[in-house]
């Protein structure tokens, strides 16, 4: 059984499939960090939004179809 630190209030919790909050502890947690999402508190980096559009494409094949 793997066990890491949550990441919202860093207690160990475990990694499994009984954990049905994973990679949180707790429903609490879970919701502690939309909560953060939400106020704004997260970001993603501005240089990732500003690739080409090709390179965000991970399906991207060169078969031309």
């Amino acid at each position: 059984m793997n066990k890491y630190n949550c990441p919202t209030c860093q207690n160990k919790t475990e990694l499994s499939k009984k954990n049905i909050f994973r990679p949180f502890c707790s429903k609490r947690c879970q919701n502690r960090d939309l909560g953060s999402w939400a106020e704004e508190k997260y970001s993603i980096a501005e240089n990732d939004l500003n690739l080409p559009l090709e390179s965000k494409n991970i399906y991207n094949d060169d078969s031309g179809n």
